[in-house]
């Protein structure tokens, strides 16, 4: 049986007019990284297990266009770098090569991988439609201590009705799927995705339809199952949470259906309704007819939180340099006329600029996003292990809080960057990117949960610092008492001067086992004898009867519990409580 998809727009309706020109995205797929076994440090350089000769032949280091023949350097380079304010620079592109700073911080910290095998995307949609586009890139972005990776899928077609493009922005870009219907058909999903090298060969195709694998895996590992195709697109980088061996682990950090960015032109841009730019905007399904139309309060609200108008005026419609940029939690959408020279230029215009300028401003985003996710989900784990009665428990807690409090601070110093550019819309964009992805409001999340626990570990530090002191000070107390009646000694009380070797000996011994044995059981039932010393020095209510009793129901040694009788177990005054 064939499964019914989305009906497709009568072609008589005026939907089929509107066609984007150029279609192009970029998806963008934020994942945590886990430690390397190999290293005890949980902040490692995974692109050096990557970039080792011969262990991945898909996946090849980038080398960007500062690091190549001055002469071959381009006009877009040059803007695209000017775009950024100098500390940003740094971050993107490193620092010069005459620069006298060590290598650590004279490179960038991002390193770039690129993989070239897939040449296509063939897309099957639920009514049976096959599309095909054209990939221009699959970058996999490392960080410098930070076990954050960005993976940067760019593909591109021509002539795509729009809301066929409301489609692929609904449907393709999800890691696995939700649900599944009656017959075990997945839902708002492809039908079938398939990576495609040279030549047209299937080197990969998606498995969304078999259901029971996901609902295995999911009751086995308590996480969902990635996609075979995103699976593949990865290697050898490996689930974590999954059967399979490999050494550079991944998590899913954030919701399954990945952030785009999309660039179209159309031959009239205002021919789209408000309601278009909603559902481009928040990555919605089209409509086709059977939905219901969204609330007018929603498209207002919209308006007001997600598009940028700074270059869109519906009253001037002849102005061929009208563009409109959305920007949600979900997607970034550019939208603007296929009849501009500068919007449609892939060198120094608006489309030249969406590929490198705005990229950038949205990977910077999604990367502070990601990377608060994943300090705050490395406390929550750290959390989870911690048992207040095992010593190890507690010195392994305190490792791992502060190395994740460094990674914390170095983020912070480094990468964490309230504005990127001066230049007004991409300050204005870097802006409206984190607000709906409510960095700023992650990062003091992040940071009083650091302050949290570093406050727990001061004072668990000096809980224990003046329980030694408290304990030392008993010890002190009882050991004066033993120093005055040791100092008889030296009055010649007994007089072994004269005596033989050996009762000398005996006289040492018979002096320094009692004093080793008072002492520990002093050091033993230090906490039991500062109450006494506590009650008999504060508690002026008390009679010196009543404090002698208390002092007799004190045992300086007490059988653990697990080893009494049932009886004695019974027996047990109020005073002693398990703590003791």
């Amino acid at each position: 049986m064939t499964h019914a998809g989305p009906t497709p727009p009568d072609p008589s309706d005026r939907d089929s007019a509107r066609v984007a020109r150029h279609f192009r995205q970029i998806l963008l797929w934020p994942l945590q990284l886990i430690p390397l076994s190999t290293a005890a440090k949980p902040s490692q350089h995974h692109w050096e297990w990557l970039a080792r000769a011969g262990c991945t032949p898909e996946w090849r280091e980038v080398q960007d266009e500062f690091t190549g023949d001055p002469s071959e350097f381009q006009e877009r380079h040059y803007r695209e770098f000017v775009t950024f304010l100098p500390h940003v620079q740094r971050f993107l592109y490193g620092q010069g090569r005459g620069s006298s700073t060590l290598n650590g911080y004279g490179d960038s910290p991002m390193r770039v991988f690129r993989r070239s095998d897939i040449k296509q995307i063939r897309l099957t949609f639920p009514d049976d439609e096959v599309l095909t586009l054209t990939v221009q890139h699959i970058d996999l972005y490392f960080f410098y201590e930070v076990d954050v990776a960005l993976l940067a899928f760019e593909y591109h077609a021509d002539n795509v009705p729009l809301w066929r493009v409301q489609d692929i922005g609904y449907r393709f870009g999800r890691v696995f799927p939700a649900r599944w219907d009656s017959e075990g058909i997945p839902e708002q999903c492809m039908r079938n995705i398939e990576w495609l090298g040279e030549n047209g060969t299937v080197l990969m195709e998606s498995d969304f339809h078999h259901r029971q694998a996901f609902l295995s895996h999911a009751c086995q590992h308590r996480e969902a199952r990635v996609g075979r195709h995103w699976d593949f697109l990865l290697r050898p980088m490996v689930q974590h949470d999954s059967e399979r061996t490999g050494e550079l682990r991944y998590r899913q950090l954030d919701y399954h259906h990945l952030p785009t960015l999309t660039y179209l032109s159309f031959d009239d841009p205002f021919e789209l309704s408000r309601e278009d730019f909603f559902r481009l905007g928040m990555a919605l399904e089209p409509d086709t007819g059977a939905g219901l139309p969204h609330p007018h309060e929603w498209l207002e609200q919209f308006e007001r939180d997600s598009c940028y108008d700074h270059y869109w005026d519906p009253l001037r419609r002849e102005l061929r340099t009208s563009m409109r940029i959305i920007c949600s939690a979900r997607a970034m959408v550019m939208v603007g006329s296929a009849r501009s020279k500068g919007y449609v230029d892939g060198d120094i215009g608006m489309l030249g600029q969406f590929r490198h300028q705005y990229f950038l401003l949205g990977m910077i985003a999604h990367f502070h996003h990601a990377a608060f996710l994943m300090l705050s989900d490395r406390m929550v784990l750290a959390v989870s292990r911690l048992d207040i009665d095992d010593a190890e428990s507690m010195e392994r807690f305190r490792l791992h809080i502060r190395n994740t409090t460094e990674s914390f601070l170095r983020f912070n110093h480094r990468y964490w960057f309230h504005d990127v550019s001066k230049q007004l819309v991409a300050k204005d964009l870097f802006q409206l990117w984190r607000r709906q992805l409510n960095n700023e409001g992650l990062f003091q999340e992040v940071r009083e949960e650091m302050l949290d626990m570093s406050q727990y570990l001061d004072t668990e530090a000096s809980r224990r610092q003046n329980d030694v002191v408290l304990r030392l000070t008993v010890v002190t107390i009882v050991g004066l008492i033993g120093t005055i009646a040791t100092g008889f000694l030296g009055m010649n009380l007994i007089d072994a001067a004269a005596q033989p070797v050996g009762i000398k000996v005996l006289y040492f011994l018979a002096v320094l086992v009692p004093s080793i044995a008072v002492t520990m059981l002093t050091v033993v039932s230090s906490g039991k004898l500062a109450r006494l010393i506590d009650y008999m020095a504060t508690d002026d209510d008390f009679s010196v009867r009543e404090r002698l009793k208390r002092f007799a129901r004190i045992r300086l040694l007490r059988v653990p519990r697990s080893m009494r009788a049932p009886h004695q177990l019974a027996e047990l005054p109020e005073a002693e409580a398990p703590s003791e």
